[in-house]
């Protein structure tokens, strides 16, 4: 049945005429986005109370006045500070496993799921007004902000919990309804969901849940550097790491062998998927989540941190009919949002474009995407033979890692194809050599492969604490001895402040060196050339050498010397 609009139900319940809703929907046409109530009440057509009881009309709900509740503590404690102000919620009742809450936008159908998930309750809503939801998160969730501080110090206090993990220290067997019931208990929930909320608020890559002897860690990776939380009671690491195996729907009563598996959540309206890595240790399960938030990554070739001159070619190449690009760097560099970017650029209704991935990492429309399983022995070579059976115009390989992966994308380029692909190189240059190294023919390669972007990523200098600095004498050393003279130029560093955690860094931004395969470099590259001549002859192009493009960044007050000598090689 199709909802109502909310318009037409103000007409209905007579807060507002036929005219005044017409004039409502042109101002809404010329600010998209806005909401026709807020834009109603902002107006002042309507009171909030109006617009609250149109939205309960518009889902079938009742309104509540939050002015009369008395809320027991106990119950406002089952929603945290983090996802009360996520979510805007106010837990109101608890009546068996069903909690009532109040909202202000009950339109957003995913807070129930998204609730459900979190707290592990059948979810009630009614509808209260934006004012009294937003006055009750001010006055119990903001003055005494909860933490994961004060969350670990309730564990370590809770002697019902200690029985009952004591059960579970050894090695013996397990009653699985027990570790159900432990895992599924509210403190360890609560714990893990505001573990989870805060890295993806802090729009961090990975969770680590590390078990040693005396200790069980939590570290969050954000930046590409890892930072440890206060860690729980040891005696939870069971319950915990049973939690997470019980999200990612893997086998709790399996402690010896690793296990993958992931986690879909929704989070404030943005979809995040979290792949979840269990490896057996000797002190318990080791825990990895990898955090994909799809609404940070920005999947825009404007938006990767290339020079425009960079840019420029790099969009010349991928649109070239047929020909390899390959994109090289360690893990974690950032190689496949450049790929998915590229790709969303080339995404037109007249091509086809079919990934193959391991794993697929975010879901584009309009692109075929292929999940690598070797266990079944879908390997990359595989996939890429029955790929070029379903007629694509642009195929993406995750990576190449053996010479039949290597020859199947060769002979794809050279019947017409666009390939792309990653590798695991230091430089552009040394591209060459690994291709050469696998078996792949020099002939062959110097056929195919059009260009190489080698790419790394630097952490940004805070921009809110950010400050000019005079460089160690040891830094500049360190410069000189790569060929490079600083001169009194600028160097900038981030004084640590409240908005970086106190680190002085605050995002990241890539470093890329672009080689363009050119007749000349062809030539070379059949002479047996070394790496340093094919680089001399392609940095006098034009292209711009990973520590060089760190300088620029350098001096501009974008990083730190720091990251550009620890994150680029000195060229041999």
């Amino acid at each position: 049945m199709a909802v109502r609009k909310i318009g037409q139900i103000l007409v209905d319940l007579g807060y507002i005429d036929d005219d005044q809703l017409e004039m409502l929907l042109e101002e809404q046409r010329q600010n998209p986005g806005e909401l026709l109530g807020k834009i109603a009440e902002e107006m002042g057509l309507v009171s909030d109370e109006q617009v609250a009881q149109a939205l309960a009309e518009q889902m079938g709900l009742q309104t509540v006045d939050l002015t009369e509740m008395k809320l027991p503590q106990e119950t406002l404690a089952l929603v945290s500070d983090a996802m009360a102000q996520l979510y805007r919620v106010i837990p109101l009742q608890l009546a068996g496993n069903t909690l009532t809450v109040a909202t202000c936008d009950p339109q957003n159908l995913q807070i129930v799921d998204e609730l459900r998930t979190f707290l592990g309750y059948d979810i009630d809503m009614v509808v209260a007004t934006e004012h009294q939801v937003q006055q009750l998160i001010d006055k119990f969730y903001s003055s005494d902000t909860e933490s994961v501080e004060s969350i670990i110090r309730d564990l370590e206090n809770d002697e019902d919990l200690k029985k009952q993990a004591a059960a579970f220290m050894g090695d013996g067997p397990i009653d699985l309804s027990e570790v159900e019931q432990l895992a599924d208990s509210q403190p360890v929930r609560k714990l893990l969901n505001m573990v989870l909320l805060l890295a993806i608020k802090d729009h961090a890559s990975d969770i680590h849940f590390e078990p040693f002897e005396d200790e069980f860690r939590i570290r969050i990776k954000a930046d590409g550097v890892l930072f440890e939380m206060v860690p729980p009671p040891r005696h939870l690491a069971f319950a915990i790491t049973t939690r997470i195996k019980v999200m990612a729907n893997l086998d709790i009563a399996e402690r010896r062998l690793p296990q993958d598996g992931r986690i879909e959540l929704t989070v404030g309206g943005h979809p995040v998927d979290l792949r979840v890595s269990v490896l057996p240790t000797m002190f318990g399960e080791s825990v990895v989540m990898r955090i994909l938030d799809r609404s940070v990554v920005s999947l825009d070739l404007k938006k990767v941190g290339m020079h425009e001159e960079t840019l420029q070619e790099f969009r010349e190449v991928i649109q070239k009919p047929n020909g390899i690009v390959l994109v090289t760097g360690p893990t974690g560099s950032g190689k496949t949002t450049t790929l998915y970017s590229a790709l969303s650029e080339l995404n037109e209704i007249s091509d086809k474009l079919i990934t193959t991935e391991d794993p697929v990492e975010y879901d584009i429309d309009g692109i075929i995407q292929i999940p690598i399983d070797h266990e079944i022995g879908v390997t990359f070579a595989a996939c890429l033979r029955a790929i070029l059976r379903q007629d694509p115009d642009i195929i993406l390989v995750g990576e190449i890692r053996d010479v039949e992966t290597a020859e199947i994308a060769v002979q794809a380029s050279l019947t017409g194809h666009m390939v792309f692909s990653t590798l695991h190189t230091n430089d552009a240059p040394s591209t060459i050599t690994r291709l050469k190294d696998m078996g792949v023919p020099t002939f062959l390669i110097t056929a195919t492969v059009e260009a190489i972007l080698a790419q790394r990523l630097v952490r940004r200098v805070c921009p809110q604490c950010r400050e000019q600095i005079e460089p160690s004498e040891d830094t500049i050393m360190q410069f000189r001895i790569s060929g490079y003279e600083p001169d009194g130029k600028p160097f900038f560093r981030g004084r640590g402040c409240e908005h970086c955690n106190n680190t002085g860094y605050k995002g990241r931004v890539g470093l890329f060196e672009l080689m363009i395969i050119d007749d000349d470099l062809r030539d070379m590259i059949m002479a047996n050339a070394s790496i340093d001549a094919m680089r001399d002859a392609a940095k006098q192009k034009g292209m711009v050498p990973l520590r060089d493009a760190g300088i620029n960044y350098m001096h501009q007050g974008v990083t730190t010397a720091e990251e550009v000598l620890s994150e680029t090689i000195v060229e041999a």
